[in-house]
């Protein structure tokens, strides 16, 4: 609408030509000033966001409005968030006036509302292209429909998201890509395989194959990669978020009427994804219920278990470990993004995901406040578990919630699998406490952490700290240094040279630092007892958290 050294046409000179000489200006005044750059007309309020775009004037009808399931003044609150210029509205029997809600919300955000009764001047040089978006509008509308006819159909018939992500290529000739909410591939689908390969390779996908939803090169919209082009949209219902659809093309630029046919293709997905969690739920339930029986010694004798597991496809008459993961006190997300699921259901679908690929025969569920696994304990069992984490952390994926995790022992019969759940739980509690947030601890790493975990009354650790630390407990820069340098040198056997070797001092200094340690806890150079009660002191200290220099 504008050239170079042409004067800008604004919304109120529009209103000085005869395209809009008989409009009245219902709301929004002081916006009249914005800049605009072209017609658009809007069949369809809810596909505003395919086809509007900055400085659009936008046409619309009371008819399509009244079509709409939400309120005129959210309608207006979208088109001022996409830059639009203004709303032009042809009244009809459908709707003859604004209600005062979205006259206010015009007004606040200065956003033009202009009323007609009569039809737009369509052969106005002002409308140029206008009835070319309306064709695209119709044309989308009528393939979104076909897409979604077909999508019903085959999941009316049984079919899961693998089926209607196949379909869905077929149809729009196009690779197609399910994930979770957090970018974990569920099903990728294509006619042609080069295609498919091609998306997994896009800048769109990270190295381990996740979408990259949290950034632009995966994030909602239109797009071109190093590929090709991709369409994604989100896979929502009951206000939650399920996941993404991506459409991915190399021998074409997908188009605004392709990202309205995919979010028809993702309604239908997040459909079928709903009647999945609805089925499953009740079978997870039994599930989550046997482990939880099986961890507190209820799950009955060793063949009777091993039988009931089997229906589940859990294996647990082998040799098994208990790995507890525990997310971060604190942290739960869903506190600030009610629309997702809680945290801890969010992470045990990620390790499921991960462990199936592994050990498809372990047992996993989300119990309260954590996710417990069970699977098969062999020589490279926590390299193999290492790997799961790796893969559920991911680049930017599961892992933005930071965890902890704790790893037992192995054991052979179901009788002792309560144990080991003790042991993983403890592993994780004082990993945590030592290591950190992002803490993976087994339980033959504990070490003497094992023994000191077992006093269960906090008073007389501490007590124990203060009589045989003394002042080296305050939390201040020297006692952290002096317990430091009292820390290497029972490491050393009190070995002066090394110690000052290691930690880069002058022999006399650390003659000097020894004296005046000796001054405040005694003469542990010459009593062994002396240093294993400064040894458990700060062990104690590292258990809390206190020091993670150890």
């Amino acid at each position: 609408m504008t050239d170079g050294g042409a004067e800008s046409t604004t919304v109120e000179s529009i209103l000085d030509t005869d395209f809009l000489s008989e409009g009245v200006v219902l709301a929004g005044r002081e916006g009249l000033g914005r800049i605009v750059d072209r017609l658009t007309l809007i069949e369809n309020p809810e596909s505003i966001r395919f086809w509007i775009g900055a400085q659009d004037l936008v046409l619309t009808t009371g008819f399509a409005l009244a079509q709409s399931t939400e309120p005129l003044s959210s309608f207006v609150s979208a088109a001022h968030s996409a830059g639009v210029a203004g709303i032009v509205i042809h009244f009809d029997e459908d709707i003859t006036t604004i209600d005062d809600d979205t006259r206010a919300v015009a007004d606040e955000l200065e956003l033009p509302l202009i009323a007609v009764s009569e039809s737009f001047a369509l052969d106005h040089v002002l409308a140029r292209g206008v009835r070319d978006r309306a064709k695209q509008q119709v044309r989308a509308m009528y393939r979104s429909e076909r897409l979604r006819k077909l999508l019903v159909a085959r999941m009316v018939a049984g079919g899961g998201v693998a089926e209607l992500a196949s379909a869905a290529a077929a149809e729009l000739d196009v690779a197609v890509l399910m994930t979770t909410s957090d970018g974990r591939r569920l099903a990728t689908a294509g006619a042609d395989e080069e295609e498919v390969r091609a998306l997994c390779r896009s800048s769109a996908l990270d190295a381990t194959g996740r979408l990259k939803t949290d950034s632009t090169d995966g994030g909602l919209g239109l797009r071109t990669t190093d590929e090709g082009a991709i369409a994604v949209c989100a896979i929502s219902a009951n206000s939650i978020d399920h996941g993404r659809v991506a459409a991915f093309s190399r021998h074409r630029t997908l188009s605004t009427q392709d990202l309205h046919v995919v979010d028809a293709a993702a309604a239908v997905f997040a459909l079928a994804v709903t009647r999945d969690l609805a089925l499953s739920k009740i079978e997870e339930k039994h599930r989550a219920n046997f482990l939880r029986d099986l961890l507190l010694g209820r799950g009955g004798e060793h063949p009777h278990a091993v039988a009931h597991a089997q229906r589940f496809g859990w294996n647990i008459g082998r040799p098994v470990v208990v790995v507890v993961i525990e997310p971060t006190p604190g942290v739960d997300a869903t506190r600030q993004a009610p629309d997702r699921m809680p945290l801890v259901d969010r992470q045990m679908m990620a390790f499921s995901g991960a462990l199936a690929q592994r050990d498809p025969h372990a047992a996993i569920a989300a119990l309260g406040t954590e996710t417990v696994i069970m699977m098969g304990a062999g020589p490279n069992t926590v390299n193999a578990i290492r790997d799961i984490i790796d893969s559920v952390r991911g680049d930017g994926g599961g892992g933005r919630q930071p965890f902890a995790v704790g790893i037992s022992r192995p054991c052979t019969s179901v009788e002792d699998i309560p144990g080991i759940y003790g042991q993983a739980r403890t592993a994780l509690k004082v990993g945590r406490q030592i290591y950190g947030t992002w803490a993976v601890t087994t339980f033959d790493d504990l070490g003497v952490f094992r023994l000191l975990s077992l006093v269960e009354n906090d008073d007389e650790l501490t007590s124990f700290t203060k009589e045989t630390l003394h002042e080296l407990t305050e939390q201040t820069v020297e006692a952290r240094d002096m317990r430091k340098t009292l820390e290497m040198l029972l490491a050393t056997n009190i070995n002066i040279a090394e110690t000052a070797r290691n930690l880069h001092f002058h022999y006399n200094t650390l003659r000097y630092r020894v004296v005046k340690l000796e001054k405040i806890l005694g003469p542990f150079t010459e009593r062994p007892d002396l240093r294993l009660d400064l040894s458990l002191a700060l062990k104690i200290m590292a258990m809390r958290g206190i020091d993670h220099y150890m």
